[in-house]
């Protein structure tokens, strides 16, 4: 199961954390984890070519980890992003459920 956590401070996100695996299927066949690895890192990318805002960055493969930790706020931009990201992700978890992703907030 991925576990995908939003870090939050009052009306902004702060970043993210995404661990484990959807085992929806085989690796190499897995539509959940593509899908969430494709949203996390696409988010990521964007984050650090169309803004100005600097953030942290760890991974880890074998567990599956991204986390993403923005210092601040961060701009518009990146709120926009990483609000587009978390809407990709309610997506997957309303079509596929609980048992490949769990979604949840941290105020931080």
């Amino acid at each position: 199961m991925i576990r995908v956590t939003i870090f939050k401070d009052h009306d902004s996100i702060l970043g993210f954390r995404c661990l484990g695996h959807a085992g929806y299927a085989e690796s190499g066949m897995d539509v959940v984890c593509a899908g969430v690895s494709a949203l996390v890192i696409n988010t990521v990318n964007s984050i650090e070519k169309l803004t100005g805002d600097a953030f942290t960055l760890s991974t880890e493969e074998e567990e599956g980890l991204i986390q993403c930790k923005l210092p601040k706020a961060g701009s518009d931009g990146t709120q926009l992003l990483l609000k587009s990201m978390v809407l990709g992700l309610k997506g997957i978890q309303k079509d596929y459920g609980n048992e490949f992703i769990i979604l949840d907030y941290k105020e931080v």
